[in-house]
């Protein structure tokens, strides 16, 4: 028999909903898709019960949370959002008997693992056909960075959440030398997101704005991403490529650092930028590992398509540690 669940997947910026159908130990389907700005609503609680108006049906008694952020304590800070959960009181609260809660670049590894094939592109390194035991690095621009890795055994799989974005930013030439003191005096010490994340393509614009000996123009991120894209403007995407080679430095990090044997990019912005990356100089700065280069051209990396990999990660999540009831 199959079951529904509520599954949630707030990040930063948004908070996503829907009704999975699980069975046995398989995600069959995500249904009745919502999403939502967080800063629209001021809790959780609120976002849930706007969310079943919504859909107009009373809500499922269970349900799966990836959240943006840490997911011990008695009181979750989510990351980058003013919103607080307080895990004890879900139960109360949101009126569920059952519920897992999970990071969210944690679900994303929950769905890397659950996920066939045909959900992922290749980048660069070798072309896979499938995924075998070891250990795949995730990463994931967005309005973060999130990083994450996946343990494959012979038994099953085991997901780690990490913190990894929160790394210091390593200048690899004079250039990120620059946008590396440009941000110090902004922030003190400066961390891989502040430059590998959405917003993180302002403060390269800016710098690179300033080097022509021009004013930036004063644009919100999603109409600068725009340009950058476009190429309507060549210093917006100037930025980008510069954005792109340090996206391909820190996986290429996180992937030594971690032993990994393969390599996925994830994140609501890796998405978007999916099409670019193997054309940009994301290869390149990925292999530039010194002595290590000719095993980091051995690691594949691919790019995660699954349109709600949060979502169906946080089903995956929630199977994980309490099966089908």
């Amino acid at each position: 028999m199959s079951e529904e669940i509520v599954v949630a997947d707030i990040g930063g910026t948004h908070a996503r909903f829907a009704v999975a159908r699980i069975e046995g130990q398989q995600v069959i389907s995500l249904e009745q898709a919502v999403t939502m700005k967080s800063a629209d609503h001021p809790s959780l609680q609120i976002a849930w019960q706007a969310y079943g108006r919504e859909i107009g049906r009373p809500l499922p008694r269970a349900g799966a949370f990836a959240v943006a952020g840490p997911v011990g304590g008695e009181v979750l800070h989510l990351t980058n959002s003013s919103w607080m959960i307080r895990p004890a009181l879900i139960p109360e609260k949101l009126d569920i008997d059952r519920y897992s809660l999970v990071n969210d670049f944690g679900a994303v590894g929950h769905a890397v693992a659950r996920l066939g094939r045909e959900h992922f592109e290749h980048i660069c390194g070798p072309a896979q056909s499938q995924f075998g035991p070891g250990l795949t690095t995730i990463v994931g621009p967005g309005t973060g960075m999130g990083v994450a890795h996946l343990l494959r055994t012979a038994h099953g799989y085991h997901v780690t959440e990490t913190e990894g974005g929160h790394i210091d930013f390593a200048p690899h030439d004079n250039v990120e030398d620059r946008l590396l003191e440009y941000l110090r005096h902004i922030h003190r010490r400066v961390s891989v997101e502040r430059i590998v994340s959405g917003p993180g393509l302002q403060a390269i614009y800016r710098i690179f704005a300033e080097m022509e000996g021009q004013a930036a123009r004063q644009l919100d991120d999603k109409a600068l991403w725009g340009l950058a894209l476009s190429g309507e403007d060549s210093i917006a995407a100037a930025a980008f490529d510069r954005f792109c080679l340090c996206l391909g430095s820190f996986a290429g990090d996180i992937a030594l650092a971690q032993g990994a044997s393969s390599v996925v990019i994830a994140g609501g912005l890796g998405s978007r930028i999916a099409q670019r990356l193997p054309s940009s100089g994301f290869r390149e700065r990925f292999h530039a590992k010194g002595r290590f280069e000719s095993l980091m051209q051995q690691i594949p990396v691919m790019q995660l398509t699954h349109e709600q990999p949060g979502l169906f990660g946080a089903a995956g999540a929630f199977i994980t540690q309490h099966g089908r009831g």
